[in-house]
């Protein structure tokens, strides 16, 4: 793959509109084909049984040198799966060109070893975010025509997952766990019921907090959720944790005494972090579950 991760990028650089817009119509129909595939359901489910390694991604919001690294550092790993945590743009100049990568990924022989989750700036019209950087990067690029290229990758990310289970070891979705969420089905299909319901939205833009409780975001959408959340939702489900990204972090942060593990996988402005690292779940994280304490120890790649 490292061969082909230089000739992707390369291309990225250089590619036209029509080239641009051709990828996004290859991969949605792979994504529409998964999704119809799961019924769909937004949760990709995982049997440990069935897998000897899982790599997981963070937030990469347009690093192109974080996502090349990762590429090219697992290149011999031979995963069953990579999953990407959602932010693949924005906050980065080298956003539209981070997309063109990950969609020649998704599109690649490689495609059913490819999860790419959705993430808050994924997220449907009615969830904006700011600043919203992604526009702006593809009208520069491609000049009017940019706002056509942008327009159907929005199309895209409504065929996105947004989580994964990991059957009784752990589940992976890019912000938080929604507070009233009794069942893996309430997750699963969270975005069937919005707005009606928060679910959605709180699995795409909240953050976990020491204590009790679940409290108003100053993010202006999802909310803080304390540690009785968590572990209502992840008995739920029957996982031992939550594996998610969202907030920058020197690579990751173990929150809720071992419940919660934020990822980060990329470096530098505007965030600021010095390190940044992926996850390898090999078979004796997914044989049997570890807590969040024991992933940082054994389970992150920092660089």
């Amino acid at each position: 793959m490292q061969a082909r991760v230089v000739e992707w990028t390369d291309e990225a650089f250089e590619t036209s509109a029509d080239e641009f817009l051709a990828l996004i119509e290859e991969a949605k129909e792979i994504l529409y084909g998964e999704k119809e595939a799961r019924a769909g359901s937004g949760l990709v489910r995982i049997s440990p049984q069935t897998v000897k390694k899982i790599i997981v991604v963070g937030d990469i919001h347009g690093d192109m040198e974080s996502l090349v690294h990762i590429l090219e550092d697992i290149e011999n790993l031979n995963a069953d799966r990579i999953v990407f945590l959602g932010d693949y743009g924005d906050r980065g100049s080298e956003s539209v060109e981070v997309y063109y990568v990950l969609l020649k990924l998704k599109a690649s022989e490689r495609r059913e070893k490819i999860i790419m989750l959705r993430g808050n700036h994924e997220g449907p019209p009615d969830m904006p975010v700011m600043p919203h950087d992604l526009p702006f990067l593809f009208t520069e690029k491609y000049g009017a025509r940019g706002k056509e290229v942008y327009k159907k990758l929005k199309e895209l990310w409504e065929y996105l997952p947004y989580a994964v289970l990991v059957e009784r070891r752990y589940l992976m979705l890019h912000g938080g766990l929604p507070a009233n969420a009794a069942s893996i089905e309430d997750i699963a299909f969270a975005h069937e019921s919005h707005p009606a319901s928060s679910n959605f939205e709180e699995i795409l833009w909240s953050d976990p907090v020491e204590g009790k409780g679940d409290f108003y975001s100053m993010r202006g959408a999802g909310r803080m959720f304390g540690e009785d959340i968590t572990e209502k939702v992840l008995s739920a489900v029957g996982v031992k944790v939550l594996i998610r990204s969202h907030e920058p972090c020197e690579g990751v942060e173990v929150r809720q005494r071992g419940k919660v593990l934020t990822l980060f996988s990329r470096k530098g402005s505007p965030y600021f972090n010095t390190r940044a690292a992926y996850l390898i779940l090999d078979e004796d994280a997914l044989r049997e579950a570890k807590d969040a304490e024991e992933l940082a120890r054994s389970a992150a790649r920092m660089w």
